[in-house]
């Protein structure tokens, strides 16, 4: 099973666009989407399966992109381990998931961990620099595709929600062990 973990600086980073942008392009992988907050969503249960494909939330705009299931979870950090582990053993193998998270670092082993980029300007969760020390790769907007090479390797993308071919070849070189 392909385990990517997608964190951000912040609100608005483009960290659901990414998790789009993941899910289109590498289709072959039957993808659970999992977005992970602490804020309350309007859900009773922790766990939220979203069924109806859209743009209305996060989870919506995961099944539009062509996730085969789309999660949401409303845990404080200590919650965060026991309910992503179920969601794991639930997953039949060779699913893949793509959890958008920073703390979930803390609990789960990735495969890969991509941190979407903020602007310098604004102010940064204190749980990014968990995604800074462990990122494979950043991911920015940016006026035209290109890669900026080092460790972690950079992409500037005109969109997040179309990955550019080098992303998508670099991808699918990371995870062809995982799946």
């Amino acid at each position: 099973m392909a385990i990517i973990v997608v964190g951000g600086g912040g609100r608005g980073a483009g960290k659901t666009a990414l998790v789009c942008g993941l899910i289109r392009a590498l289709p072959e992988i039957p993808w659970t989407a999992i977005k992970i907050t602490s804020h309350a969503h309007g859900h009773a249960e922790p766990i939220f399966e979203e069924t109806v494909a859209g743009e209305t939330t996060d989870t919506a705009r995961f099944l539009k992109s062509g996730a085969k299931r789309a999660l949401l979870v409303t845990a404080t950090e200590p919650e965060i381990a026991p309910v992503v582990e179920q969601i794991l053993r639930d997953c039949p193998s060779p699913m893949g998931v793509i959890l958008e998270s920073n703390s979930v670092l803390r609990h789960v082993r990735a495969d890969l961990c991509l941190a979407a980029a903020i602007s310098p300007f604004e102010a940064l969760k204190p749980s990014f620099g968990l995604v800074e020390e462990r990122s494979d790769a950043t991911v920015a907007l940016a006026g035209h595709d290109h890669v900026i090479e080092g460790a972690p390797i950079h992409f500037h993308l005109r969109s997040l929600e179309t990955l550019s071919p080098v992303m998508c070849a670099w991808l699918r070189e990371r995870l062809k062990d995982s799946q």
